[in-house]
Formats: C-alpha cells, sequence, structure tokens
C-alpha cells in the first residue's frame, strides 16, 4: 500500500499545485508508479493542468459526488498511463455544509471523512497527491488527518516562510488533539530570484528553522513551468530523438525533489 502526500502552505500562489501535478507526472512517467491525484481546491487548476495533459477533453466525475455517495471509486478519472485524477469542481466550495449535513454534531467524522473515503482505493496506488487550498478550513483538515506525509512548498518570501510555520503550527495542532499520523517529508524551497538578497535570507533562515528537513533541490524560475499550465505537461522529443532541452531542465529539477523525498521517506520507514 502506498502513501498519501498533502503539498501545502498556508500562503497562497507558492506554486503548491505545480508541486502537485510536477510530482505526481514524475512519479508516474518517470518512476513507473501508479499514481492518483486528488483536487481538493474548488478552483481545480490540477484538475484543468492534468486534463490538458492527458488531453482529456471533458471530466464529468468530481470529488463533490465522491464526497456526496460515500465512494471515491467511481470518480476516477485516468489521464494516462499510471496517472489518475479525481478533479474537482466548483461545487465543492459547499464542503462544509456537505460534512454538517452528513456528520451533524460530530467533528471527528467531518474531518476524517477523506481518510476514510481514501482507504477503499489506497492499496491501488503507490502514491496519492492531495492538493488543498491555502487556508485553514474543511478541506486542510481533511487532508492532513487523511495524509502519510506533508510536502511544504516555500517560495523564498517573508510571507511564505510565515504560511510554513503556521502549517507546521498547525498540522502539530491536529497531531496532538486528533491523533493525525503525520510527518514533514520535505521543505521544497522556490526561488524567483536565486540571487536576490531576500530569497537567499529566507532560505537561509528555513534552514536554521527546519534543518534537513528543507531539500538541497531548489525550484527556480522556468519559463517551461509556465507554459505547462497553459497547454498541459510535455515531455517532448527534438528530431534528434533527445528530449527537449528545455522540458529536461524543468522534469530534472522534479525528479531531483522527488528522489530527496523518497530518501526522506525511507528515512522514516527505517525509524518506525
Amino acid at each position: 500500500m502506498g502513501h498519501t502526500y498533502v503539498i501545502g502552505n498556508f500562503k497562497g500562489g507558492v506554486g503548491k499545485t505545480k508541486t502537485v501535478t510536477m510530482l505526481a507526472y514524475e512519479s508516474a512517467v518517470v518512476k513507473k508508479k501508479k499514481t492518483l491525484v486528488i483536487d481538493l481546491d474548488p478552483q481545480g487548476n490540477a484538475t484543468s493542468v492534468l486534463a490538458k495533459t492527458g488531453n482529456v477533453s471533458s471530466i464529468e466525475k468530481n470529488i463533490t459526488d465522491g464526497f456526496s455517495s460515500g465512494s471515491l471509486k467511481d470518480q476516477i478519472t485516468p489521464i494516462f498511463e499510471n496517472l489518475d485524477l479525481i478533479a474537482s469542481n466548483t461545487a465543492f466550495r459547499n464542503l462544509s455544509k456537505l460534512l454538517l449535513q452528513k456528520f451533524p454534531e460530530d467533528e471527528l467524522k467531518q474531518i476524517n471523512y477523506l481518510k476514510d473515503l481514501i482507504a477503499p482505493i489506497k492499496g491501488d496506488y503507490d502514491a496519492i497527491y492531495l492538493d488543498v487550498p491555502p487556508t485553514i478550513s474543511d478541506y486542510s483538515d481533511n487532508a492532513m488527518l487523511a495524509a502519510d506525509f506533508c510536502i511544504i512548498v516555500l517560495q523564498t518570501q517573508e510571507l511564505s516562510l510565515d504560511g510554513a510555520q503556521t502549517y507546521i503550527a498547525y498540522m502539530q495542532y491536529l497531531v496532538d488533539n486528533y491523533n493525525a499520523e503525520l510527518n514533514v517529508l520535505g521543505i521544497i524551497p522556490c526561488m524567483l530570484k536565486p540571487s536576490g538578497r531576500v530569497d537567499t535570507k529566507v532560505l537561509d533562515q528555513a534552514k536554521e528553522l527546519y534543518g534537513g528537513n528543507v531539500l538541497n533541490t531548489i525550484v527556480k524560475y522556468q519559463e517551461r513551468l509556465k507554459v505547462y499550465d497553459v497547454q498541459g505537461i510535455e515531455m517532448n522529443e527534438n528530431v534528434n530523438g533527445k528530449i527537449d532541452m528545455w522540458d529536461k531542465k524543468a522534469h530534472d529539477v522534479f525528479i531531483n525533489v522527488l528522489d530527496e523525498l523518497t530518501e526522506h521517506e525511507n528515512y522514516f520507514i527505517e525509524r518506525s
């Protein structure tokens, strides 16, 4: 049985969805692992990117219907070999109402519902990635309690570091009060200006605070990653049969991130 990963930070716009979709792509295509992405964000950005990636023109199945019916199994959309998606939709903005209707006055069942829904399908996958809105909410509560590991995306800005610290503190609150079994697998530094004074300062602060949890691989700004948001993730070959230079550069970074996270995961498994 594989593990479930929530990608987090309580600051928006730091690259969480990009990280989810790229890690899932490398997991499925490069590592040949059976991978599932569950999009818990009503904005559906991960859904949009992966639909374009798999040339899926229309997705009828969605997370809202899965939460309403009590089963995610019938809401899985294949994207391509080894990669599946449970899509989000705007109706999922009513998650709080849905949970209250299903489990009135039972907070434990409300915040553990996603974990219960994932349980029957978890054995079908090597890796499950959760994309979540950057808020303290029913979305983050359900995702954290359903996940085995948390991966934090840290854009090297002061507010992003604050968001990461708040995220870790809130994660610890859930561990202490709701018996969540969740560990920080790694902190991925994303730098817009690798030579910028602020970026370097924030990265140094993160390393002082979290030591080896901060990955050595740094995700730097790449125009090709922005292109993937528009037309889907690609790995094109040139006329010589080699992977396009800019695609290779973009993918190599996230392959390295995935390798580092796997090393951290093996460490946790050996200790347990």
